[in-house]
């Protein structure tokens, strides 16, 4: 059994200590496939693959997760066998390790995955180029890092990357050369949450907290769910030891309020209304949280103004709950229409439990009426939403649960909902606040950084 204690640092100096016992039992080449016993993953980990056979996998290709999942049934289960009789020709196990000719299709998880922490160690040949594909999409880049014909492409900058990231995009390029010579394993440790991606290859960071680009629409954000893929492309490769970890909400919420924190400072003491103003009478303070009481409503906003600012918050919402962001609120009017926007803060499931249709641009995280926000990045009701915002200038960002899911200018819009205009999109500066609408839609955490 080999044990692997490895101490990363990331870019922005947190530390994150690994302890991890990489079972190897059926990884040293010391037992056939046949008969041989099955890996044991570290402690919180699943093994994706047991050493002994495909089970759990099936074939895959560089297809569209979501166009794959709107096929009708019996399309999307065909298409699925032809990848899968491919798969099986060219993989196969032997002496614990999982084994590509260089040929077929992609071995593919048939289980679709969330927020995960995934270990793997793979060994490939000179002139091979491979990858693992994250929720379906590509990809965390391997290749050879001295094959001069493809340094044009950034081979020479070594394995690791989001090679399908935009050029000069942060992740696109590894931080730093990584790969060990050809006939060692390398030991690879990824983290997803949301479309946030860390990588570490042979305990060296080489992306630190990445936005993975959506390849198949860079409109749309990478799929919530989706299944784990590793890519075959001209060249042998082994892998072995394949674990997989899923993260709650709560340590999710964690990786990110952790990054890039600096500058953040708290607004709200967790007691009681002091540097808010508005209506707080129709608001409580309960557990540290802020808490639009029921049926009573309005908005309540920081006695601080700001120009450019972010802002990071918690929140939670009941089934059908409404509330929302005020950005740049002059403090009194509809801050939908008067401040800048509303940044709205609703259930993604709002018409299912209430019955009333939606304009898309009523969406959670939509500049309300203007602009509409990608939807199906929620958390589950009851737990926590981490939400990031930025605002510079006329354009807004919104990331939830660490997704991208607005990102607009809103000296650019000319079209409105209900065609009923928003004289205040274009205010420069104002005050930041909860519009709340009758539910008891709760807030903590809640911080800003001036930009």
């Amino acid at each position: 059994m080999q044990l692997i204690s490895t101490f990363h640092r990331g870019r922005g100096g947190s530390a994150l200590l690994i302890l991890a016992i990489w079972a190897a039992a059926c990884g040293g080449g010391q037992h056939a496939a046949l008969g041989a016993p099955k890996v044991k993953p570290p402690k919180g980990f699943t093994a994706l693959f047991n050493g002994q056979d495909l089970t759990g996998w099936r074939g895959g290709e560089t297809f569209d997760p979501r166009k794959l999942q709107a096929l009708p049934p019996e399309q999307r289960a065909a298409q699925i066998a032809k990848w899968t009789e491919s798969m099986k020709t060219h993989w196969h196990a032997e002496k614990g390790e999982l084994v590509n000719d260089g040929q077929g299709t992609y071995a593919t998880t048939e289980k679709d995955y969330g927020d995960f922490e995934l270990l793997v160690e793979y060994k490939t040949v000179p002139r091979a180029d491979s990858g693992i594909y994250l929720r379906g999409c590509p990809q965390v880049q391997i290749w050879d890092y001295t094959d001069a014909e493809k340094f044009p492409l950034g081979a020479n900058r070594g394995s690791g990357g989001l090679w399908n990231n935009s050029p000069g995009a942060p992740g696109k390029d590894p931080l730093v050369l990584a790969d060990k010579p050809f006939g060692k394993w390398n030991a690879c440790r990824i983290v997803m949450v949301g479309a946030r991606v860390s990588v570490w290859l042979n305990g060296k960071c080489v992306v630190d907290h990445a936005l993975m680009e959506n390849y198949y629409d860079r409109q749309t954000p990478v799929p919530p769910t989706g299944p784990i893929a590793l890519q075959t492309h001209g060249g042998e490769i082994r892998w072995r030891n394949i674990f997989l970890r899923e993260i709650g909400a709560a340590e999710a919420n964690q990786i990110l309020a952790r990054h890039g924190n600096a500058g953040f400072k708290s607004i709200f003491n967790g007691r009681n209304f002091r540097g808010w103003a508005g209506p707080t009478n129709n608001y409580q303070v309960v557990d540290g949280t802020i808490q639009c009481l029921p049926k009573k409503g309005g908005t309540i906003y920081t006695t601080e103004e700001y120009r450019d600012f972010a802002a990071r918050l918690e929140f939670k919402l009941p089934p059908g709950g409404n509330n929302g962001l005020a950005i740049r609120y002059p403090g009194e009017g509809d801050t939908a229409y008067v401040g800048m926007c509303e940044l709205q803060v609703l259930d993604d499931h709002y018409e299912q439990v209430t019955g009333h249709a939606l304009d898309p641009r009523q969406a959670h995280g939509s500049a309300y009426g203007m602009v509409a926000a990608a939807r199906g990045y929620q958390r589950p009701i009851g737990e926590w939403n981490f939400q990031e915002i930025t605002v510079q200038g006329s354009k807004l960002k919104v990331e939830l649960n660490g997704t991208l899911i607005l990102n607009c200018d809103l000296a650019g819009v000319k079209e409105f909902m209900g065609d009923r205009p928003h004289p205040g999109k274009d205010r420069t500066s104002g005050y930041f606040g909860f519009a709340g609408h009758n539910d008891p839609v709760a807030f903590r955490h809640i911080a800003i950084k001036p930009l």
